[in-house]
Order: C-alpha cells, then structure tokens, then sequence
C-alpha cells in the first residue's frame, strides 16, 4: 500500500485545544493500524501542528482517516494537506 504524509497546521492559539485532545487523538493513532510515523510541529518548544504517514490503500482512504482524527474533529486544524509520500531513506 502506499503511504501517504498529513501535513496539518493549527489554527493559531489552539494549543489548548490539542492539549485537551491529544489523548483521544494518540489513541486514534495507535488504534487505527495505519501510523507509520507522526509527531508534532514545533515552534520555540509550542505545538503548531502535526506530521505524520499512514499506510493506507488511496488518497479517498487517507482523507476519510484525516477528516476522522479527533484533532480534525475538534476543529484545530487550520489546513490540512495529504501528499502521497514514498520512503527513499530510513
């Protein structure tokens, strides 16, 4: 399957929203199967968005995974972008 980068960005001053949400989203994480690798953006040490791959069928399939990430759910993204993603080193 191929994989697929999420490259999200919060909507400005909405750490404490993540806070609030990251346990139900590194829950969805960890549950879903699919996350090769994610983790968050990071500015002077505050979060401010997320980076992270899934491997997953097609790009429908990583937008319906996107779009039902608690975080997304929550409403603090300010944009999200998918792009189908290929490992050349690592």
């Amino acid at each position: 399957m191929p994989l697929f980068a999420l490259i999200c960005t919060d909507k400005p001053d909405h750490e404490p929203l993540r806070k609030a949400t990251r346990d139900a989203h590194l829950a969805y994480l960890n549950g879903t199967g699919t996350t090769v690798f994610a983790g968050p953006f990071l500015d002077n040490g505050t979060m401010t968005g997320s980076l992270v791959v899934i491997d997953v069928a097609d790009k429908a399939t990583a937008e319906s995974w996107a779009a039902n990430d608690p975080y997304a759910l929550a409403g603090l993204f300010a944009s999200v972008r998918i792009e189908e993603w290929k490992k050349v080193i690592g």
